[in-house]
């Protein structure tokens, strides 16, 4: 598979070689490392993306500016030797998303503040999503007034692009979107995008648009966000019933240069991605499922270093998460509920993974630290891996480099990805 620009996937829908591209929505530095060189290995495109909440012009949730996370990745890229022409760097739910507590004319300011600074880093594919309410508006927004403030947001895009002489910007519209990192309840079912809902957004936006002297710019609008179908929960996984999206799948054949993205597609598994692919779904955001199968991958080697090394003692890293989760519960207790033994299992286990906002404590880095050196150089025995990591059973009888294995455990899942997204007959 050769890289494939984002302005192609429409055409290559509509010519009936679908093809797909993942997202990869994270700022984990191990997550980053294996999509780059997965990107690497494959000469395939590599589509990074952050989010208002985690990345922007105050420092976001990571700390980061988006000039922050860009040089993050780049740095990262030159140690893994992949090409920058590979790299496609995105924001996602630019917006007053982070100030929505605020009236509608300041959030909207730190909104257009933020698009700037992402612009000038050099983030090319940028999602628009002014959907939200701000103080003392409802919590979602009709079409007219969501377009209107997307409106507003690409005009400081197409302005800041200009300024320092960068590509335009690629614009990608769009909110029916599952809640950030899936949904906080069991789910039986997820009802796709409304075909009629879907025109509404798209005619509304470019009416809007180009009211506003934005008529060149819907060239550049190669996406749209619908909900496919698809979610997970703390628990279980909705899969892609592609028959369930047939009417939605039909609004694309109205319009060339458009494709879908897919939100919350993680844990889907190779075969309902490819359907997706084939649907039109070409962009595949994947993010919890990356970061779970990193932490999946760490406490099964705490308990290899449990079980192998008389000094290391029971667990620590599992019990350093749980002392840093418990002390501030900001980011899991509204996500998660029960009895007390049943929230414990979800902080660590959830497919949620919200254990991924605390990767970048000092106590959490540590433990982290201190179970990677126990266990580097070490030979694990092949029965021991087979207990508690039996995919990585390769890495057994030899000496461990940790450090690699958790790439290579992330780099399975962004394998799977990579099947679902080359050539599919639609």
């Amino acid at each position: 598979m050769t890289a494939i620009e984002l302005t192609d996937l429409a055409r290559l829908h509509r010519s009936g070689q679908a093809r797909g591209i993942t997202s990869v929505c994270s700022a984990h530095p191990i997550v980053l490392r294996a999509a780059l060189r997965h990107g690497r290995a494959k000469g395939s495109t590599v589509l990074i993306e952050a989010t208002c909440n985690q990345v922007n012009h105050v420092g976001g949730y990571t700390g980061m500016t988006p000039t922050d996370f860009a040089e993050l990745v780049y740095d990262l890229a030159r140690e893994e030797g992949c090409p920058h022409e590979l790299i496609v760097l995105g924001g996602d739910h630019l917006g007053p998303n982070p100030w929505r507590h605020l009236p509608a004319g300041e959030a909207m300011e730190q909104a257009c503040d933020m698009m700037e600074a992402y612009v000038s880093a050099g983030f090319r594919k940028l999602h628009l999503d002014a959907s939200m309410g701000c103080a003392n508006e409802p919590a979602a927004l009709n079409d007219e007034v969501t377009a209107l403030r997307a409106a507003r947001l690409a005009r400081r895009g197409e302005e800041a692009a200009a300024k320092s002489d960068l590509p335009l910007p690629l614009y990608i519209i769009g909110t029916e979107v599952p809640p950030p990192g899936g949904a906080d309840h069991a789910l039986d079912d997820i009802t796709p995008t409304a075909p009629d809902a879907a025109r509404t957004t798209i005619a509304v936006h470019q009416e809007i648009f180009e009211a506003h002297g934005l008529s060149e710019m819907l060239g550049r609008v190669i996406g749209l966000v619908v909900q496919p179908g698809v979610e997970f929960g703390n628990h279980n996984v909705i899969p892609y019933d592609a028959n369930k999206a047939r009417d939605l799948i039909r609004v694309l054949e109205s319009h060339d240069g458009l494709v879908f993205e897919a939100h919350s597609t993680d844990y889907q598994g190779t075969g309902p991605l490819s359907e997706l692919v084939r649907g039109g779904f070409s962009i595949l955001k994947v993010g919890p499922e990356l970061t779970f199968v990193l932490r999946e991958t760490l406490y099964a080697l705490d308990l290899i270093a449990s079980d192998m090394l008389p000094n290391y003692g029971d667990r620590p890293l599992y019990h350093a998460m749980e002392e840093v989760m418990l002390a501030e519960p900001e980011n899991w207790a509204r996500h998660y509920h029960g009895t007390d033994s049943e929230r414990r299992v979800m902080r660590h286990y959830s497919l949620s993974d919200r254990i991924r906002y605390y990767w970048t404590d000092q106590k959490a880095q540590s433990a982290v630290a201190d179970l990677l050196a126990a266990l580097r150089g070490k030979t694990v025995p092949l029965p021991l891996m087979w207990q508690h990591l039996p995919r990585a059973a390769s890495a057994a009888g030899q000496p461990l480099d940790p450090e690699a294995l958790l790439i290579r455990r992330v780099g399975d899942t962004l394998a799977e990805y990579h099947s679902a997204c080359i050539i599919q007959e639609v």
